[in-house]
């Protein structure tokens, strides 16, 4: 049986917590369901639909939500450490001050999601697509970001110390300010990008295409 939205919002107030991840794991659809600050922490919520969906301060650490479908979802200040976000959709999200620190997001799409000083540390984004996605004051340190794709996304101020942007795409990127400090960008793609005022101490180089378009030789660290 399928839930509408308005016998859902009814219905939450009267259950207890651990049968919302039933009705969850029935793959109802919850599209624009309110379900703020709920604990479904380690929930088995793989192709879950949540589109437009209220999560705002939920505890989903350590969840699956592989396949899951939360475009337009509301997840700011919810925390999703240690979750699992494989091939989700999370275009167009709201996602500021989310916690994703040790989360799994390899090839999730994330295009134009709010990610506002959010805490993506040791995040695991390879292959994500991030394009036009807001990360400005986002913790990104020792972030895995591996032919990610990044560009045209808001960087401004973003701690990516460590991080490996290896082949990453950054085309037109804006990296004012950020902090760059021992990343990995080997084969990444800047070109377009703006990196006044950011920090490259230490900053793997190698064969990196600059703002500019100019291509740096092997070998090259930026001391």
């Amino acid at each position: 049986m399928t839930l509408t939205t308005e016998a859902q919002e009814k219905t939450l107030n009267q259950i207890p917590e651990e049968i919302f991840t039933q009705l969850l794991l029935s793959r109802n659809n919850l599209s624009g369901i309110e379900l703020i600050k709920v604990n479904l922490s380690e929930a088995n919520l793989v192709g879950a639909e949540l589109s437009s969906a209220n999560l705002s301060g939920s505890k989903l650490k350590g969840a699956n939500l592989s396949y899951a479908k939360l475009l337009q979802v509301n997840l700011q200040n919810a925390d999703c450490a240690e979750a699992s976000l494989f091939e989700a959709n999370l275009s167009n999200a709201q996602l500021a001050k989310i916690n994703l620190c040790g989360a799994f997001l390899w090839r999730a799409k994330l295009t134009r999601t709010n990610l506002l000083a959010a805490s993506l540390c040791e995040t695991d984004l390879s292959e994500a697509d991030l394009s036009f996605a807001q990360l400005t004051e986002a913790s990104l340190i020792g972030a895995y970001l591996v032919k990610t794709n990044l560009s045209e996304a808001k960087l401004c101020g973003a701690k990516l110390q460590e991080a490996n942007l290896t082949r990453a795409n950054l085309c037109n990127a804006d990296l004012r300010w950020a902090n760059l400090t021992g990343a990995d960008l080997t084969e990444a793609n800047l070109e377009g990008a703006n990196l006044y005022g950011a920090n490259l101490t230490d900053a793997k180089l190698f064969n990196t295409i600059m703002p500019n378009g100019a291509i740096l030789p092997n070998n090259l660290a930026v001391a």
